[in-house]
């Protein structure tokens, strides 16, 4: 996403272009394990019904994956607008940097959630 940023505010688009489409792959990965995840733990007996920590866990990781969804279809607009004949604008850089503090509130979610969900017993 810095990536997509930079390229995006010094004029250099195939750059941002080639960013945004890695960040949402990387999205996109990151959702798929989340699916499977969630299917493994439910096959596992772990339901949002089970306990505490089976409510904690799906709705924490839950609602950080509909953000990253979310986060992904925001990228996906962004590029897809950048293709248009005026492109995002003479704001090209706002627009991606605004989508980039987006991602980044996601990710720095997700650095608080990893460690409370997946390192402390």
């Amino acid at each position: 996403m810095v990536f997509a940023v930079y390229g995006a505010q010094h004029a250099r688009f195939k750059m941002m272009k080639l960013s945004l489409v890695a960040t949402m792959a990387l999205g996109l990965v990151f959702l798929g394990y989340q699916a499977y995840e969630f299917t493994h733990f439910v096959h596992e007996g772990l339901t949002l019904g089970s306990n505490l920590f089976g409510a904690t866990f799906f709705v924490l990781t839950g609602f950080h994956g509909t953000h990253v969804g979310v986060g992904v279809l925001y990228l996906a607009c962004m590029l897809g607008a950048s293709f248009r004949r005026n492109g995002l604008g003479a704001d090209v850089g706002q627009h991606i940097e605004i989508a980039g503090l987006y991602w980044h509130f996601v990710d720095i979610v997700w650095i608080i959630i990893f460690p409370l969900i997946y390192l402390i017993p």
